[in-house]
């Protein structure tokens, strides 16, 4: 009878999280829209066949807002079977660990991995830890970790570095597929985005069966400024908050674009649609100033081009990958989800109190609903 009623609890805590996740305020549940391609399912880049995305959230006193967000190409072993994968740079203010690799050899071999700027180094010992804990990985003695960063610093106690590489490993056992929990949740716990609180955002697309019917799933950590557009609506200017005019938000900050899709692409092709991100990240107002760090990671999850690590032939063998002419819907549906992702971001946080007594406010939904109606 005990074990009835505990897993009876287990079950109503499972069932009022989902409640909790599917109840998230979303940009189209307003009436939003954001091009002309149709959603994924989920509307997440967990729309993608096999992505996982897990979160660790750190709220502690008055000071500590931060946390780790972590995104799984595949729930297997990521460094025996890696997949192709790009990086483009829109502006590099910022500290995105393994890239170099990544532009060298074109795929990843580990989770992806979003934090503080002062927290990268535990997100690399989590990830190597992750890595050898595989048995097939013991003689493993290099590992590209790739780790992702935006500064939380007006929100959070950044130097006091309170992420570490526990707290990584536990985002990446959290990971999983389904509703993809947003707004200042993870690595975006303590972000600000516009001068509104940001955070985690996420959206998809699909394309026609004609166009393949791939997927393309998109995860933003906002943390930037500009003139904010929502739907091309000039929220920034009617609301006068934007870059330059309230001293509380500069145009500075960074933005950390994920980018998956199952569409079989090579690095060069990803490079070609982390390119298009940028775009959407335009759409939305963002400037990419001077002193933001706003990077693009993509990949593929079709399983046909995994590489391994310990290939049995010299040779590599003939793999279908889609050609440039078939590029062009894959460019749209990733602006589209780019940019839909980061206004989610916004819909989804929650004004926050943190660091200093500093606080930032959530987007103004209901004025933001009355100036669609003007």
């Amino acid at each position: 009878m005990k074990t009835f009623r505990v897993i009876f609890c287990m079950l109503v805590l499972v069932v009022f999280a989902f409640l909790e996740l599917s109840a998230q305020e979303r940009a189209k549940d307003h009436g939003f829209e954001f091009g002309v391609m149709k959603r994924g399912e989920l509307n997440a880049i967990t729309d993608v066949k096999g992505v996982l995305v897990g979160h660790k959230t750190l709220i502690s006193g008055d000071s500590v807002r931060t946390g780790v967000t972590a995104i799984l190409p595949h729930g297997g072993n990521i460094f025996q079977e890696k997949v192709p994968a790009a990086v483009y740079v829109g502006n590099g203010f910022g500290k995105l660990a393994g890239s170099t690799q990544v532009e060298e050899l074109g795929n990843i071999e580990t989770p992806i991995v979003l934090t503080n700027t002062l927290s990268v180094a535990a997100g690399i010992e989590g990830l190597i830890d992750f890595t050898f804990s595989f048995p097939e990985n013991e003689d493993v003695r290099s590992v590209n970790a790739v780790v992702g960063e935006t500064n939380d610093g007006y929100l959070n106690d950044i130097r006091g570095r309170h992420v570490k590489a526990t707290d990584v490993l536990e985002a990446i056992s959290k990971a999983s597929g389904g509703v993809v929990e947003e707004g200042n949740v993870g690595a975006g716990t303590g972000t600000v985005c516009f001068g509104f609180k940001g955070g985690i955002g996420t959206a998809s697309r699909e394309l026609p069966a004609e166009m393949g019917g791939y997927t393309v799933g998109v995860l933003v950590q906002s943390n930037f400024g500009g003139v904010l557009q929502i739907g091309g609506l000039p929220v920034g200017k009617a609301l006068e908050q934007y870059a330059f005019k309230n001293q509380l938000e500069s145009a500075d900050g960074s933005c950390m674009i994920v980018v998956a899709t199952d569409a079989p692409l090579h690095e060069r092709n990803l490079k070609r649609i982390a390119k298009r991100a940028l775009l959407g990240l335009a759409k939305t107002g963002g400037i990419a100033s001077n002193g933001s760090g706003d990077y693009v990671l993509a990949f593929s999850t079709a399983r046909s081009l995994r590489i391994p690590y310990q290939a049995k032939s010299m040779e590599k063998q003939v793999m279908k990958v889609l050609r440039n002419d078939d590029m062009s819907g894959l460019f749209m549906a990733t602006i589209e989800a780019t940019e839909e992702a980061i206004i989610n971001s916004l819909f989804a946080a929650k004004s926050t109190k943190g660091y200093q007594g500093h606080e930032v406010k959530s987007l103004p939904v209901k004025k933001v609903l009355e100036l669609m109606k003007d």
